[in-house]
C-alpha cells in the first residue's frame, strides 16, 4: 500500500514538473504582456506587476495590422482542414472498407508518407507554384497541405473498427458509396474528425516556414509571419505590446482545444492511437 502510494506520489510529482516546464514560457508571455515597460526589464523577476498595463494590448492592435493577421490565419487553416477533409475521408474510406487490388500497397505508401517531412517537398512545390503563378495567394498556402498521410491515417484507422455489417445493410438500402462516406461514415467517426482539426489547425496556425517562403505581400500574413512584421516596426522593441500580440494570437487556439478537448480524446481513443 506504501509503495503504491510513493509511486503515484512521485509520477504525479514528475508530471506537474513537466506541466510547469511547458506552461512557464506561456505564464511568461502573459506577465510581460500585462507588465509596464519599466518592469520588465527590471533586475527583478516577478511574475505579478505592481500595475496592469492593458495600453499593451491597444498598442499590438493599433500599431500593427493584428486583425488582419488573425483573418489570414483563419482563411488557411479552416480552408486547408475543409480540403484535407474532402479528400482524406473517402480515401480512408476505400482503405478500410473496400477491397482492390494493391491495396495493401497504398496503405503502406501512405505510412512512408508520414515519414517525409514537409521541408523536402517545399523547394520543389515552390518551384511550381512559381511556374503556375499563384504564389503571394491564398492557394499557395494551402495546396500543399490538402494530401494529409495523417488524416488518411488517422480515419483509416478509425473506420476499420466499425462494423462491416453497417456498410453492407447500406449498400442494400441502394446507397452509393459517397452517400455512405459522408452520411454514415463522417458522422460516426466525428470525434476522430475533431481529434484531426485540432492537429491540423495548431499546426498550420503556428506554421512560419512556408507562409515565408510562398509570400511576400503583408496583406497575406499568416499570425506567426505577422509578428515578424510586428518585430521589425518601430513598435517591436517595445516588447509589452509584442508579448500581447502573441497571446492574442496564441488565444484561439488555446480556447478551441479546452472546448473541443472531450471530442479530442475520444477521438484518439476510436482511432486506436496511443
Amino acid at each position: 500500500m506504501i509503495r503504491k502510494f510513493v509511486g503515484r506520489t512521485v509520477s504525479t510529482a514528475l508530471l506537474l514538473l513537466g506541466a510547469a516546464a511547458i506552461l512557464l514560457p506561456f505564464v511568461w508571455m502573459l506577465s510581460l504582456s500585462v507588465k509596464p515597460r519599466d518592469e520588465i526589464f527590471s533586475t527583478e523577476i516577478a511574475l505579478l506587476p505592481s500595475r496592469l498595463e492593458w495600453r499593451n494590448f491597444v498598442v499590438a492592435l493599433t500599431s500593427t495590422d493584428v486583425p488582419l493577421f488573425l483573418w489570414n490565419g483563419l482563411v488557411v487553416v479552416l480552408g486547408i482542414l475543409v480540403f484535407q477533409l474532402v479528400f482524406a475521408v473517402p480515401c480512408a474510406y476505400a482503405l478500410a472498407q473496400r477491397t482492390f487490388r494493391a491495396r495493401a500497397l497504398v496503405f503502406g505508401l501512405v505510412l512512408a508518407g508520414l515519414l517525409v517531412p514537409f521541408h523536402v517537398t517545399a523547394i520543389p512545390i515552390f518551384l511550381g507554384f512559381a511556374q503556375a503563378g499563384i504564389l503571394n495567394t491564398y492557394w499557395a498556402l494551402i495546396l500543399p497541405f490538402i494530401p494529409t498521410a495523417f488524416g488518411i491515417f488517422l480515419f483509416r484507422q478509425a473506420i476499420s473498427q466499425l462494423p462491416t455489417e453497417l456498410f453492407e445493410a447500406a449498400r442494400v438500402d441502394g446507397l452509393s458509396e459517397t452517400a455512405i462516406v459522408w452520411r454514415i461514415t463522417f458522422p460516426l467517426v466525428l470525434p476522430a474528425a475533431t481529434a484531426f482539426a485540432i492537429f491540423s489547425v495548431t499546426a498550420h496556425w503556428n506554421d512560419l516556414f512556408w507562409p515565408l517562403i510562398a509570400t511576400t505581400d503583408p496583406q497575406l500574413a499568416t499570425p506567426p509571419r505577422g509578428i515578424l512584421y510586428f518585430r521589425d516596426e518601430e513598435s517591436g522593441d517595445d516588447v509589452g505590446p509584442l508579448m500581447a500580440a502573441a497571446l492574442i494570437i496564441t488565444a484561439p487556439l488555446v480556447i478551441a482545444f479546452l472546448l473541443a478537448q472531450r471530442k479530442f480524446t475520444q477521438g484518439l481513443a476510436a482511432s486506436g492511437l496511443k
